[in-house]
């Protein structure tokens, strides 16, 4: 680990922590965010960032440049909380019934700035490196519409680099695989109309929510006799919406639907085949279901050489033993994914949490110990790649 960093990091790690606990303490959920891109925007200003706000409503951009390259680097951290009833009873327990940091966003945000001081006191760099922190990641499009807003076009990006704590994995150690890494995600709505009428006279109506529960199982033979045996989907019927009383048949369903896989093929397949499906089990009772999406988020896809680089240099700071190659997929979803689907050449990973619940447990909490490792490795990449 470069000395300088690591001593700096460490002498300021105390500071870091207690500003982690007080974002901790006030969550801010998607494109809520408006005290915690306060503040980023704030210190980065006081360290000489140049300072961009407003992408995706609460977006925060910092720019600093060192000598005279006209090389780029990218650094993402994201900032919102989840919907969540903390149980953690730690002194820094959310202070908003409802609203948790359960994934950690708490501590990504604090390790990229700590990584945005180290740097701006240091700058032993030459071109410029962009800290962006990006809201509504939980939503799954709070990526996407930085992009819209510009993201790149306003501030380009030769390399984009993104990271993600890991309960159960040893804290402080790192992940990486090449090309898929985490899965696309699509929200589905079916919407089944059918014909309503009294529940002892079931002959004379069409029962949606019977046919709903049809196509629930029906959606389940997809993955296992469309999708190829060495390739991954998962379709999750999380809510079947139909009525509230026992003695009414109801002409009305929704479904609600999670739908992922680790390839656009599949992808592809599995939208295509719910929708047929969906389609003829309904036709089947007489009914009709239509399909809704409602959003979708592609899959994290790393680059070949911005991932090789990344564990290059995650080797050399913290030890070959303690960086693991080609680790398996994970079938949860990142937005991430659209700055890499913008720039393929990136590179998303995972730093260990170590022991503790996983993220959107009403127990976890984010390691403060992994704060120092994750900034270093921040600084690391950004001198590495701007030597």
């Amino acid at each position: 680990m470069n000395s300088t960093h690591e001593t700096f990091l460490r002498e300021n790690h105390a500071f870091f922590t207690d500003l982690r606990h007080k974002i901790h303490q006030n969550p801010e959920l998607g494109f809520e965010e408006e005290q915690t891109s306060q503040m980023v925007a704030n210190l980065l200003q006081e360290w000489g960032y140049e300072v961009h706000r407003g992408l995706a409503k609460t977006g925060v951009v910092g720019s600093l440049k060192v000598g005279n390259s006209n090389k780029t680097i990218g650094l993402r951290a994201d900032m919102d909380a989840l919907p969540i009833v903390e149980t953690t009873g730690k002194a820094w327990q959310s202070q908003i019934k409802g609203k948790f940091h359960g994934c950690g966003h708490d501590g990504h945000t604090i390790s990229l700035l700590a990584a945005a001081q180290a740097l701006a006191h240091s700058k032993n760099f030459n071109g410029t490196v962009r800290v962006i922190f990006q809201p509504a990641e939980e939503l799954l499009y709070g990526g996407k519409v930085m992009l819209q807003d510009g993201l790149f076009e306003q501030f380009p990006c030769d390399v984009i680099f993104g990271l993600h704590n890991m309960p159960t994995l040893p804290a402080g150690e790192f992940y990486f695989r090449e090309g898929a890494f985490m899965a696309s995600c699509d929200t589905l709505h079916i919407h089944v109309h059918g014909k309503g009428g009294h529940g002892a006279m079931p002959e004379h109506t069409i029962d949606a929510t019977l046919i709903a529960c049809q196509i629930a199982v029906a959606l389940q033979t997809i993955v296992s006799r469309n999708v190829g045996a060495l390739q991954q989907g998962v379709i999750t019927v999380g809510a079947i919406q139909s009525g509230d009383a026992p003695n009414v048949i109801n002409d009305y369903a929704l479904m609600k639907l999670s739908v992922r896989s680790l390839s656009p093929e599949v992808r592809e397949l599995l939208l295509k085949r719910i929708g047929e499906v969906a389609e003829f089990q309904a036709k089947s009772f007489g009914a009709t279901a239509k399909v809704e999406h409602i959003n979708g988020c592609p899959a994290v896809m790393n680059g070949t050489a911005a991932t090789q680089f990344a564990t290059e240099v995650a080797q050399n700071l913290v030890g070959a033993d303690k960086v693991h190659t080609n680790c398996p997929p994970l079938m949860g979803s990142e937005d991430f994914a659209f700055m890499l689907e913008a720039n393929p050449n990136g590179c998303y990973c995972f730093i260990g949490n170590g022991d503790g619940n996983m993220v959107h447990h009403p127990n976890y909490d984010f390691n403060d110990e992994i704060i120092v490792p994750a900034a270093a490795y921040w600084c690391a990449l950004v001198e590495d790649y701007l030597r």
